[in-house]
């Protein structure tokens, strides 16, 4: 049994070299895990934002999501709340919750994103290709169908 372990481990690692970075909106995004390498449990993805800033404010409905700071720093908010957490922290958001962050750094930062029950991650993939602002009623729709829905501005924004 540990050897047929071993071997499913493998093959997910080699899985998650083989996804190729998506330019999304000035941002880099590294799918590392998607939902169909997970059985639907997770996705993981890394994001690396150009500084500062991050997105708008949106909900997840049908996922909850861990954001891990890899490099820089970042201001959250969550459900009214807001906090910064610097490199080797950590946040969780649980589904449901209004929250966004924004990288403080000028020269950006990195995030690992984990969303569980997986899906999301096929947000950035499916949506790659929209010009925004033009096509935000579109970048809309298609996040809607990703259990994303919008609330607000980015922080720098507000």
């Amino acid at each position: 049994m540990k050897k047929t372990l071993t071997m499913t481990l493998m093959f997910v690692a080699s899985a998650a070299a083989a996804h190729d970075p998506i330019d999304w909106n000035g941002s880099e995004i590294q799918v590392l895990l998607n939902r169909e390498e997970t059985g639907g449990d997770m996705g993981i993805f890394t994001t690396r934002f150009p500084g500062p800033g991050g997105p708008p404010r949106h909900v997840h409905e049908d996922a909850g999501e861990a954001l891990y700071v890899m490099e820089g720093s970042a201001e959250f908010l969550a459900d009214g709340n807001t906090f910064v957490l610097g490199e080797g922290e950590i946040a969780f958001v649980p589904k449901g919750v209004d929250h966004t962050f924004r990288i403080l750094e000028e020269d950006g930062g990195k995030l690992m994103v984990i969303v569980a029950p997986g899906g999301f991650e096929g947000f950035f993939d499916a949506t790659k290709h929209l010009k925004l602002p033009d096509e935000i009623e579109t970048l809309n729709t298609i996040s809607a169908e990703y259990g994303q829905v919008f609330t607000g501005p980015p922080l720098e924004a507000e």
